[in-house]
């Protein structure tokens, strides 16, 4: 049986599309083994090409495009919601503040460094950076994952970054946030089982969201409560995780079209050509 190692992020929705395989609810002819590490780790390892599939910002993909395919599953999107720059009540912010932001490849630093070209930004793990708002090590920061769900009551937002991202496309199109990758390296035939397995998780975890969701508290396999998990899969685990639709693609588009317009990415490509050809194995069984 092959092994297939893929890197995903300790936050609840990626626990959530991954388990069901972890658990053995999806039947496969390959051995997955996982890793659970922060965003901007795995962003930093797709880079490297360390995993055979990685989670990763979108935003980092355009430089990973030539070495990594797209997958169409255990996608993150916002819709009317997303990251949020906050800062200490009644605070004015310069326009050089200083930031903590949680990577450098991340589509929340992307979306801001584009609308505040002047603020000093420093990295953080997000788990930190609602902290060093409050002890004043910085001006402001972007909180991601289940911190925007509920923060300190001296903190307020001073922008959303929906907003940022709706200014940029005029189209009222979801926010790319994650997604996952896979080395082009890996034989066609694997890639799309690895595809059809991964988009199986998803579904199945939807199928059975209210027992997953229970055994990952029972064990303690995610950092929030039932409540918050709840809220926080509504956002960023749902139906629309499953498989990339028409509309999420265009929004990717427009993702990577306003980065290497704005002279962020070196190149540009057609994102259709960095989906798994799934026709293959039609034409190959025929």
């Amino acid at each position: 049986m092959r092994t297939i190692h893929i890197g995903h992020s300790p936050d609840a929705d990626d626990i959530f599309m991954y388990y069901a395989i972890a658990f053995g609810w999806v039947g496969n002819t390959l051995h997955f083994c996982n890793q659970a590490l922060d965003i901007q780790t795995l962003n930093l390892a797709a880079l490297k090409g360390e995993f055979d599939i990685s989670a990763i910002s979108f935003a980092l993909y355009p430089l990973i495009f030539k070495q990594q395919a797209l997958l169409r599953t255990g996608v993150s999107f916002g819709e009317g919601y997303g990251p949020k720059l906050i800062k200490l009540k009644n605070k004015s912010l310069k326009k050089s503040f200083k930031v903590a932001l949680s990577g450098e490849h991340t589509t929340n630093a992307l979306l801001f460094k584009i609308a505040y070209p002047q603020a000093k930004i420093i990295y953080k793990n997000f788990l930190e950076i609602e902290k060093a708002v409050l002890e004043g090590e910085v001006d402001a920061g972007v909180l991601i994952h289940e911190s925007i769900l509920t923060y300190d009551e001296r903190l307020e937002v001073e922008c959303e970054i929906w907003d940022i991202w709706c200014d940029l496309n005029r189209q009222n199109l979801p926010l790319p946030l994650g997604g996952m990758c896979l080395r082009r390296s890996i034989p066609l035939n694997v890639a799309i089982e690895c595809e059809e397995i991964l988009t199986k998780a998803v579904q199945v975890a939807l199928n059975n969201k209210a027992l997953l969701s229970q055994m990952l508290l029972e064990r303690n396999l995610i950092r929030v409560d039932a409540k918050k998990l709840e809220c926080y899969l509504n956002l960023y685990a749902n139906a629309h995780s499953v498989t990339l639709s028409p509309i999420q693609l265009q929004a990717l588009e427009i993702l990577f079209k306003i980065g290497f317009d704005k002279g962020f990415y070196p190149e540009s490509f057609e994102i259709t050509d960095c989906l798994i050809p799934t026709n293959y194995q039609i034409l190959r069984n025929q």
